[in-house]
């Protein structure tokens, strides 16, 4: 099997720790690792795979003779933008964490449990999808296999770290009964319903990502979704509502059973004994939790369901680390 020289940018944010966790786990088939982030973190010695890593600045000739095969990145929109281009015309295949190339119709936009045939017709840049929308579509695809959603509503409960490191120390903050510097208000003892900006006609960025995600994902745009994102005071860990209507008839055990078999989700489902999904449950773990299932007796097939995954790690690190395994395999395959 060949070894591939790998890449990860934003190596010492919050998300780039996490991915070198992943990689560290998973051993991927690389030969070599290069870790690179702003000025501010150049010089950084990271112990990784065994080693001590020396983080190199980011720059417009960073990627010249090293031979890249991917590159990870999860250095914000801004910086996606710039380094993207560079890296794909060095011939190195790009796996963006950012929002920068989500909606792209030229991108592939991917969650290894949900669509990995999308990889296939990559153009050098393959989309890492919002945290929220990976667990939701991950719980609900094998669903949409079966009945056919006709319609989805989110309720959304984020965790701080969703907002990055300022926002995980904003609650820490707030604890200590300091001011909010990441967010307008104070997020300790709060629930702001409010996460990315404001658009025009009333939903913030963050809503409208996740419906026009879930709908390039699902390979399907008839689908009606609407959503309502709200960041709580938690440091790990999103947890989100999900109504969801079907064009078919389902039986309960019939459904459960397919949640239960799919991949990379785990069933907690048995409200008698107190067991359902949790943040404290899903931190640090790669699964979706899903439980809390009951029909929705409003519509004429529908459910509820309550869906919890770790945000940092699920959410962001290890779906792009599924998604270059999924690559790396493709490529050893010879399909691609």
């Amino acid at each position: 099997m060949k070894g591939y020289n790998i890449a990860i940018i934003g190596a010492t944010g919050m998300v780039g720790r996490k991915m070198l966790q992943v990689l560290e786990e998973r051993q991927l088939p690389a030969d070599k690792y290069y870790l690179f982030a702003s000025a501010r973190s150049a010089g950084t010695r990271i112990t990784f795979m065994g080693r001590d890593h020396v983080v190199e600045e980011l720059t417009e000739t960073c990627f010249d003779g090293k031979d890249i095969d991917i590159a990870l990145l999860s250095a914000g929109a801004t910086v996606s933008r710039q380094y993207v281009p560079i890296a794909v015309s060095k011939g190195i295949v790009a796996i963006d964490n950012s929002s920068a190339w989500r909606m792209d119709e030229r991108v592939p936009l991917v969650v290894p449990e949900v669509n990995p045939q999308d990889i296939l017709w990559h153009k050098g840049i393959i989309a890492n999808p919002n945290c929220s929308t990976i667990q939701a579509v991950v719980a609900l695809k094998p669903l949409h296999d079966r009945y056919r959603i006709k319609r989805i509503v989110y309720s959304t409960y984020q965790s701080v770290s969703g907002a990055g490191v300022e926002g995980y120390r904003d609650l820490e903050r707030g604890m200590r009964g300091e001011a909010p510097q990441k967010f307008p208000y104070p997020i300790f003892g709060n629930c702001l319903p409010h996460i990315d900006s404001f658009t025009e006609n009333g939903y913030t960025k963050e809503e409208i990502k996740m419906i026009e995600e879930t709908k390039k994902i699902m390979g399907d745009l008839s689908i009606r979704i609407t959503a309502t994102t709200v960041r709580v005071p938690v440091f790990y860990g999103h947890s989100e509502s999900i109504n969801v209507e079907f064009e078919e008839q389902f039986e309960m055990t019939e459904l459960k059973q397919i949640l239960a078999e799919a991949e990379g989700i785990v069933l907690a489902d048995d409200p008698a004994c107190y067991v359902y999904p949790m943040p404290i449950h899903a931190e640090d773990r790669d699964e979706v939790f899903v439980g809390r299932i009951r029909r929705d007796y409003s519509v004429e097939s529908g459910i509820n369901m309550w869906v919890v995954a770790d945000n940092i790690r699920k959410g962001a690190a290890t779906n792009a680390v599924q998604i270059a395994q999924r690559l790396i395999e493709y490529w050893d395959k010879g399909v691609l």
